[in-house]
């Protein structure tokens, strides 16, 4: 599945990568510049930063806090060195492994395990507002930074229809992010320590991956909308 999902995301960026700049797909060459997400080692890279979460969680309900937080940074540190002994992309499990560093210094602190999710419940709201911001200046993040991750450029900018597309699917990522906030924090202040495990997975990349199915549509109807009307005409 993960594979698949890659494979469209690829396709997809071909498609928006040839039509957003008027010239035909050069995928052919023989040496492509990586896109950014593969240089992040894919969705696959991307799983790779939940599982010392899971691994935490799993800990601390058997063999207590501490156990716990040694495992985490244990797994952190293990893909990292796997990733990087196998010449993979080790952004992902560096990311998490910091992730999980600062997690684990938070629950340390406050002596709780329920401390371990304060750093994500905050992070969402941060991410949120930004998120939100974007759309009320006119400069969507979700186009944005699906341009930097793919390599098709900010040519939508000079669109208004792909500048509304690019709207909805950042409104459908601050809800996400909304979402986990207003959930987790509830939970966090319930003191309910094994359901913000549930959430922190279950509201992860599930949610997250519904969200970015809003960011593909917004994407593909940019491309059609570029390709019908060359950005020379929309400048």
């Amino acid at each position: 599945m993960t594979q698949d999902f890659d494979r469209t995301i690829h396709t997809s960026t071909s498609t928006s990568t040839s039509t957003s700049t008027g010239e035909p797909d050069q995928g052919h060459h023989k040496n492509p510049k990586p896109t950014m997400l593969e240089q992040m080692g894919g969705t696959t890279g991307l799983v790779y930063t939940m599982l010392p979460i899971i691994v935490f969680v799993l800990a601390n309900a058997s063999l207590g806090l501490t156990p716990a937080i040694c495992a985490a940074v244990g797994v952190g540190v293990a893909i990292s060195v796997l990733r990087l002994v196998r010449k993979e992309p080790i952004q992902p499990a560096l990311s998490g492994l910091f992730g999980v560093g600062v997690a684990s210094v938070v629950a340390w602190q406050t002596g709780s395990a329920k401390g371990f999710f304060l750093l994500g419940i905050w992070s969402n709201l941060a991410l949120g507002v930004i998120f939100l911001l974007s759309v009320l200046v006119r400069r969507p993040l979700a186009g944005l930074v699906w341009g930097a991750l793919n390599g098709t450029g900010t040519a939508w900018l000079q669109d208004k229809p792909s500048i509304r597309y690019y709207d909805i699917a950042t409104l459908a990522l601050t809800a996400v992010f909304a979402a986990r906030f207003i959930v987790q924090e509830w939970l966090y202040e319930q003191d309910a320590t094994g359901w913000l495990a549930v959430t922190k997975i279950a509201m992860g990349y599930p949610l997250l991956g519904l969200a970015l199915l809003v960011v593909l549509w917004a994407a593909r109807r940019s491309a059609k909308r570029l390709k019908a009307n060359p950005v020379q005409q929309l400048a």
